[in-house]
């Protein structure tokens, strides 16, 4: 189906990155898969390649193009759903030395940055001249090639929207090796078929995305982060639709407490209270009288709901910087820290009225398996993420011991999660993308007339199939 690459091929790949490329087998391990926690998904590269600019990006795609060499394009490896494993070998074209952040243009509040520039980068950046990107996937790591292929969301979705929304222009280059450029410093544009759309969440099969034009806003005033404890979750899931009928905070997060102890020991960091479920609520505004009144507000509705405090004064509100990062950076580790016992982490997506009904659906799966399902994810929006454990969960403690038969039980638990996310209406990814483990599942929520369209696409921009083959669906 493909061509290998062999030694000539490697010559002109090292000319034209100017020998920086890696070929030999023990230095290529680490560019074999990305987060998702099973490494039997990990499959290795015939060849790395590190392009400096677009240019070098054009001339290795025209040279895999004309050979037939698949091609993978990487950024951070931050995925969790093994959208850059090299599934067919040949060539890995890393972006990670295209970090630059080209501009700041304060005056029309953009950014212009290479594929290869971070989030903790870019956000420190940004911090510097007063302004804001709302977006946070979580992991800092991440970079932006990744980040728009994946059309990453995050917590403060329910309020900012998705990284979509914030990409006002692109350079990308196709598998052919042309460069071409979508988009601009403007804000409207019905100046033919929106393909910067389309490119955003397309998982680096169309093209490889070497430059983004990024809008941004001025930064909030005041931001405080409220995190209510709640005896269940029942309760906490009950507070959210009322809390978005009256206020839109900037993120609402719901955490099942199980999951909180080990991240703290992962960290060595604590989280400001106790309780069996919680409620995360980020809220800026312009003043600190009026985010108070937001969290007051807040707080009542959750008073109303269960919540496991006896009044709005015991609120744990975290009110400086590092208090506020420190409960971010809990719940952003959490897979981290369940990670070594995970088979697979989730990225359901239903309607925010229905996650209790959903997470209620798991609770049943998990009690007729035995196994556990710990839940957490943006209340706010509907994105759930149910994680499938090696281990089991017995009278409703969990287990300490892998089960033997894991294996076993996975496909099962797998297949009636999804079935019943169907029955809610629900999509398979809200934000991690399809990737190459989600692809049984896509036929299950889209017609069969869209995927055919996805297909036609891909093979319009890609008729050789060389750009991340094996993704999101087969050709």
């Amino acid at each position: 189906m493909y061509n290998k690459v062999g030694k000539k091929i490697i010559k002109q790949l090292r000319e034209i990155v100017e020998n920086n490329i890696i070929y030999e087998p023990e230095k290529m391990q680490d560019y074999a898969g990305d987060e998702f926690a099973l490494s039997s998904i990990r499959k290795m590269p015939e060849v790395v390649v590190k392009p400096k600019d677009s240019d070098e990006v054009a001339k290795i795609l025209r040279l895999a193009d004309q050979k037939k060499i698949p091609v993978t394009p990487r950024g951070g490896g931050t995925g969790l759903c093994g959208g850059c494993v090299p599934l067919w070998g040949g060539i890995v074209l890393s972006l990670e030395r295209m970090n630059n952040i080209l501009e700041i243009d304060k005056e029309n509040m953009m950014a212009v940055v290479e594929a290869g520039v971070t989030l903790s980068d870019f956000y420190a950046r940004v911090e510097e001249v007063n302004l804001f990107f709302p977006p946070h996937p979580g992991e800092e790591s991440a970079q932006f090639g990744g980040l728009i292929n994946t059309n990453a969301g995050g917590a403060r979705a329910v309020k900012y929207g998705v990284v979509r929304d914030y990409i006002k222009g692109l350079e990308v280059v196709l598998p052919q090796g042309e460069i071409i450029t979508l988009g601009g410093k403007y804000m409207k544009n019905s100046t033919g078929y929106n393909l910067l759309s389309l490119i955003v969440g397309s998982e680096g099969t169309l093209s490889i995305v070497t430059k983004a034009i990024i809008s941004l806003l001025p930064k909030p005033q005041v931001t405080y982060t409220l995190v209510v404890p709640y005896d269940n979750l029942d309760n906490a899931l009950e507070s959210v639709p009322e809390i978005r009928n009256k206020v839109v905070p900037m993120a609402i997060e719901f955490i099942e407490g199980e999951v909180i102890p080990p991240t703290e020991k992962l960290l060595g960091k604590k989280w400001p209270v106790k309780g069996r479920a919680y409620l995360m609520i980020i809220v800026d505004g312009s003043s600190e009288e009026e985010v108070f009144k937001v969290l007051e507000d807040i707080g009542n509705i959750c008073l109303s709901h269960g919540a496991a405090i006896k009044s709005v004064d015991e609120l744990s509100i975290a009110d400086t910087n590092k208090r506020q990062e420190d409960v971010l950076e809990i719940r952003s580790k959490i897979y981290s820290a369940l990670k070594s016992k995970m088979i697979e982490i989730l990225d359901i997506t239903v309607s925010p009225a229905k996650i209790a009904e959903y997470v209620a659906k798991v609770y049943k799966i998990s009690k007729k398996y035995s196994m556990w399902l710990p839940n957490y994810g943006h209340a706010g929006d509907g994105n759930v993420h149910t994680h499938l454990m090696k281990v089991g969960i017995t009278n409703g403690k969990i287990d300490e011991d892998e089960m033997k038969d894991w294996e076993s039980r996975y496909p099962l638990v797998r297949d009636e999660i999804h079935k019943e996310a169907k029955g809610l209406g629900g999509i398979v990814s809200g934000e991690h993308g399809i990737g190459l483990i989600k692809m049984e599942y896509l036929p299950m929520f889209v017609e069969p007339a869209q995927i055919e369209i996805m297909k036609g696409i891909k093979r319009l921009f890609d008729p050789n199939n060389i750009l991340n083959p094996g993704k999101v669906f087969t050709i």
